[in-house]
């Protein structure tokens, strides 16, 4: 397994990751485009890759603007392994470095999303959208977990 910083070139395979979930999929596969992830990995912050012989295993991408996480997926034929936890460390390291500012995400009840992030120290902060949990993590919070 390989961990690296995400380029436009995974792109294709980023969308395929996303599709493949079991949880948390898109209502509308359309809604994020390629030019979706373009935007995110390279003006509005920056995304990470777990490679493994077979391709692309998960990545994660942080928004600095909105200061919050848009991706954090895994195809499902790896979940368990760590790979989420690693991308989630890496990712939010980079963060904490760019900026103090809290960042947030929103994952869907009762879904092993929503335990991976409690687990990982994340405060339930209310609701987002819909049907969502919001949650929250501060750069103290952060820097006690590590």
């Amino acid at each position: 397994m390989i961990f690296r910083e995400a380029t436009t070139a995974d792109i294709p395979q980023l969308q395929i990751v996303r599709h493949t979930v079991k949880e948390n999929t898109l209502s509308d596969p359309a809604r994020v485009t390629d030019k979706d992830c373009e935007l995110y990995l390279t003006q509005r912050g920056k995304g990470w890759v777990c490679e493994v012989e077979e391709g692309i295993a998960g990545f994660a991408i942080v928004d600095l603007q909105e200061h919050n996480v848009w991706a954090l997926f895994l195809r499902p034929e790896y979940e368990g392994k760590g790979i989420g936890k690693q991308l989630h460390n890496i990712m939010l390291d980079w963060y904490f470095q760019q900026t103090t500012e809290t960042v947030w995400l929103g994952t869907g009840p009762g879904t092993r999303a929503e335990t991976f992030y409690q687990k990982q120290g994340w405060r339930k902060a209310g609701t987002h959208g819909k049907n969502e949990i919001k949650f929250e993590m501060s750069q103290a919070d952060w820097q006690a977990k590590r």
